[in-house]
């Protein structure tokens, strides 16, 4: 007769293998020419304090891959490495999660690093108070350049984002956003995921979440450290596409576009309106140093005298607002980073981040609303590749 505990290692390690194969967390990370970030994230995910979890590294057709990067850690995490052709970030993601296996999907951009306690932090507040989708706030680590520490400010500030990228709860409905972003794979599926829009697809999922009915919320603890862009110039096109991605989202729903959207362009034509004031205030500056330097018939100088003061008042008009919004933001910065380097660029990377937007902003409603351009038609030289 069989012993009836014969059977017990064969059950035991059948289970273990369904455990194995079905993680909770499933991480997906589309990959666009950075292997040296992909190893930082992949170094952060070895240190997690909750390791039921599973990484998908989806290589975009990349020009500098990181299988050799994503070999180093496929003895210390579940890691599974795929190469595909150019389809974007939306695209590539959807390709991750075809092919896993967890509850929920985790969206992360590679120039993100964890600390030890993300997915921890993730898994309490699911935990205790479930929802169908969330997303985190995002910080600047220690070792980031001077620039990425001013733009995370940037990004992150009450005085050009109101705080929220910061951690900060807002009245309304919360949409994550794909640098950290989680969701129900049933919800995933369910929507299709990401779509083929150029830019803003990672607010447009967050929009079609909201409209189905399914809940979101912000995790305030469920942060990450990211990099950003590592220059001024690059984060000028990535505000810029994101203004262009507003438009385009509007365009798609037109009950998405509210008030605080519009500041950034409000502020640009506000920084060009004192421009062109300090500029008349400097021609007529020198217009009238140049009457008092050159000699007239009649020898008077009080026209050319008033127009130096007129120029000198009219200047200065233009100059104050842009002065005040410069010294606000240098003393808010230089407190929260302590650092009166890292605050000067701040002020660079605020006047970047909102007139870059405010850019975008304007050039997508000229083509799209103005001149009836298709969203392809009109950004063929802008996508991703």
């Amino acid at each position: 007769m069989c012993c009836p505990f014969a059977f017990l290692p064969f059950y035991f390690f059948t289970f273990l293998l369904f455990y194995l194969s079905n993680m909770k967390y499933s991480i997906i990370v589309p990959v666009f020419n950075r292997p040296e970030e992909v190893d930082e994230l992949l170094a952060s995910l070895t240190q997690q304090t909750l390791n039921d979890f599973e990484v998908i590294i989806v290589e975009d057709g990349s020009q500098q891959p990181c299988k050799e990067v994503c070999e180093k850690y496929g003895d210390r995490i579940s890691l599974q490495y795929f190469m595909k052709e150019n389809s974007g970030p939306g695209q590539s993601r959807n390709y991750g999660v075809e092919r896993a296996t967890g509850d929920y999907m985790i969206i992360l951009d590679s120039d993100v690093i964890l600390p030890a306690g993300y997915l921890a932090a993730v898994d309490a507040e699911l935990t205790q108070k479930p929802c169908d989708a969330f997303g985190g706030p995002d910080r600047a680590h220690q070792s980031f350049t001077d620039i990425q520490k001013a733009i995370s400010y940037s990004m992150t500030s009450f005085f050009t984002t109101g705080g929220i990228r910061g951690g900060k709860k807002k009245l309304d409905k919360f949409y994550p956003r794909s640098f950290n972003m989680g969701i129900r794979r049933d919800v995933y599926e369910h929507l299709g995921g990401f779509s083929k829009m150029r830019f803003g697809e990672d607010i447009d999922f967050s929009i079609r979440i909201v409209k189905a009915g399914y809940t979101t919320r912000l995790f305030p603890d469920a942060w990450v450290y990211h990099k950003r862009r590592t220059d001024f110039r690059k984060f000028w096109r990535q505000v810029y596409n994101s203004g262009i991605a507003r438009i385009n989202l509007y365009k798609k729903y037109p009950d998405s576009l509210k008030l605080v959207h519009l500041l950034p362009m409000v502020f640009t034509l506000g920084v060009s309106l004192c421009l062109a004031v300090m500029l008349t205030g400097i021609i007529l500056f020198f217009l009238g140093l140049y009457g008092m330097l050159t000699p007239s018939a009649n020898g008077c100088a009080t026209g050319p005298f008033c127009a130096m003061a007129g120029g000198f008042a009219i200047g200065s008009f233009g100059f104050s607002p842009l002065l005040l919004y410069a010294l606000i933001i240098l003393t808010d910065a230089t407190i929260h980073t302590g650092s009166l380097h890292i605050g000067v660029l701040a002020v660079r990377a605020a006047y970047t981040q909102l007139t870059g937007y405010g850019c975008g902003f304007l050039n997508a409603w000229w083509k799209r609303c103005i001149l009836r351009r298709g969203e392809f038609e009109a950004y063929k030289k802008n996508f991703y590749k």
